[in-house]
């Protein structure tokens, strides 16, 4: 992506664009992942790839921009940030609406757009805890947190979250890996004829996300 990206540089470092105009951009491709991944099948899923896919571009671009243009603000940071989790929850989100069949010949089942809704909070729980410890930290001049002073104290729910870390389980609920994950479980759909394995993915991830909270 970082070639990619470096080649768009060179169109956008001598406009006026800013750093910030780019990842307001950049948060909005993100978000549109959620409504991209309501059209059955596997187009919707690849709709899905693509959005997080320029989210991720544009997540490379604007850092670039700004470092030629020496444009940096707490306020780009903190726009970063929240394109992060709108897109993560996005993703999420998006994810069990598709689960719940909104689009099929029976009922909506609600159930899988509940956990898809409960995966995407875990996961801003989860940034969101990093985040503020840096904070709170940082304003009391600590240090970084070190990651083993952030494990739980109960030793099976240690085990469970060092087991989830090695194996990188905990990246899929992010938005990136999570959607290439959608358009997997959306190939292997399209031979079953059913979504088994799309519900399948948003309990797993479900689970994930309340493992690592």
């Amino acid at each position: 992506m970082r070639e990619v990206s470096l080649r768009c540089d060179r169109y956008l470092v001598n406009t006026r664009i800013t750093p910030n105009q780019l990842t307001y951009l950049m948060t909005v491709f993100g978000v549109l992942a959620a409504p991209a991944l309501l059209v059955p099948g596997i187009p919707g899923a690849v709709l899905g790839v693509l959005m997080v896919q320029l989210y991720l571009l544009l997540d490379c671009v604007d850092g670039e921009i700004a470092r030629w243009k020496k444009q940096f603000s707490l306020g780009g940071v903190y726009l970063d940030r929240v394109g992060a989790y709108l897109t993560d929850a996005a993703v999420l989100v998006g994810f069990g609406l598709r689960a719940a069949d909104p689009w099929g010949s029976g009922r909506i089942d609600w159930l899988w757009a509940f956990l898809g809704t409960l995966a995407a909070l875990g996961a801003i729980l989860i940034k969101a805890e990093t985040d503020l410890v840096g904070v709170a930290r940082h304003q009391g001049g600590l240090p970084p947190v070190k990651e083993s002073a952030s494990e739980p104290r109960s030793s099976g729910m240690a085990l469970a979250r060092r087991a989830a870390a090695a194996l990188k389980f905990h990246r899929l609920v992010l938005g990136i890996e999570a959607s290439l994950l959608i358009l997997v479980l959306a190939i292997v759909d399209s031979v079953r004829g059913d979504l088994f394995f799309t519900r399948l993915g948003v309990a797993v991830l479900a689970g994930i996300a309340l493992l690592q909270t």
